[in-house]
């Protein structure tokens, strides 16, 4: 039988190990500073908002090893809007993350940071992830992209995009999931079932519109241009005061080089949703397009006074006064994105 002293060595002996271990870790794990770990609704709201230093405290935060999923997640909804090498850096670890929420967020990082054409080497090893809620939102990530710009990715994207379709049509038929499948055939240009599948979508949500302008671009394709335009048409005229269906309407007659009946669509849509800065960005492309210049500068200052955050507006406004010979307007939009993101590729490229 074991001596007292025996076991009060043995228990000494576990007390040190344990104890080593414990500094092992302290030593191992990085120390976060008070102060960042306090900060994360700070960097939150300057990212949001477009505050100066955004950049910095949004990298600072995702950066943590000890940050929740779910702050993680609304972290990367911001992120594209910061974009440089660490941004780039940081939305690759978290494809990386043990939480599916996290992996799925980042492949919306990356979507927003990195040009369509050159996604798919990022992207592409997600199509294999074991979570099959992140291989789709891969798919999703990578649809409309080219078999060659997917490139070795192409084989596995078409694997789960048959078992995508193989899953919606043996799960319930509901309008999600039939408009689900439609992008899905759409992506593979197998347009007959394309409309199939969103002449479902209509039947059980008659009013559900991203199905009906689907269905207007699948006719389009189809090389039935008079029955896109009817429907497109009809719809107008059952809800005129839609802002969604004037700027489905004015991407129409611009895709068909009427350009100038497309501006009074945009700018209807703008009229009637003045707060949505995707119609009013829209609107301002087309403007510019058409040598209108000035006004396309104005819709973009009403982008960037509305919504500070937003990088595409403001890179596009820089631009366009840069074009124009308005240098000092030029300079302050600089400075205010330098305080924004001092990293910005488009301050490192001399913009």
């Amino acid at each position: 039988m074991p001596s007292p002293r025996r076991y009060l060595l043995l228990s000494l002996s576990v007390l040190l190990v344990i104890g080593l271990v414990a500094m092992w870790l302290r030593s191992t794990t990085p120390q976060i500073p008070e102060a960042i770990k306090r900060g994360y609704s700070e960097a939150l709201e300057h990212a949001r908002n477009g505050q100066p230093g955004a950049a910095r405290m949004l990298y600072q935060q995702l950066g943590r090893p000890d940050l929740s999923p779910k702050r993680r997640v609304w972290l990367h909804a911001e992120l594209p809007n910061y974009p440089s090498p660490q941004a780039l850096k940081l939305a690759d670890a978290d494809l990386h993350s043990e939480s599916p929420d996290v992996r799925r967020a980042a492949i919306g990082s990356i979507s927003g940071l990195v040009p369509t054409g050159q996604r798919s080497l990022l992207l592409g090893p997600l199509l294999e992830d074991q979570d099959p809620s992140v291989r789709f939102a891969a798919v999703n990530a990578l649809l409309g992209l080219s078999p060659d710009e997917l490139g070795l990715y192409f084989g596995p994207m078409q694997l789960v995009i048959g078992m995508w379709e193989q899953m919606l049509e043996d799960g319930p038929p509901t309008a999600e999931s039939h408009y689900q499948l439609a992008r899905l055939h759409l992506h593979n240009a197998e347009l007959k079932k394309a409309q199939l599948a969103l002449e479902q979508v209509l039947r059980l949500q008659p009013d559900n519109l991203p199905a009906l302008v689907m269905q207007i671009d699948v006719l389009d394709k189809q090389g039935q241009a008079d029955a896109a335009r009817q429907l497109l048409a009809q719809q107008l005229k059952n809800q005129p005061e839609s802002a969604y269906l004037q700027h489905a309407l004015g991407l129409w007659l611009l895709h068909h080089g009427q350009a100038e009946y497309a501006l009074l669509g945009l700018a209807k849509a703008v009229e009637l949703e003045p707060e949505n800065r995707h119609y009013r960005y829209d609107l301002a492309t087309t403007l510019y397009a058409e040598q209108e210049l000035e006004a396309a500068q104005k819709q973009l200052q009403e982008i960037v006074q509305r919504y500070p955050a937003d990088r595409r507006a403001r890179v596009l406004l820089i631009n366009y006064w840069k074009e124009s010979g308005q240098l000092q307007n030029v300079q302050i939009l600089l400075a205010q994105l330098e305080q924004l993101n001092p990293d910005d590729p488009a301050l490192q490229q001399g913009l």
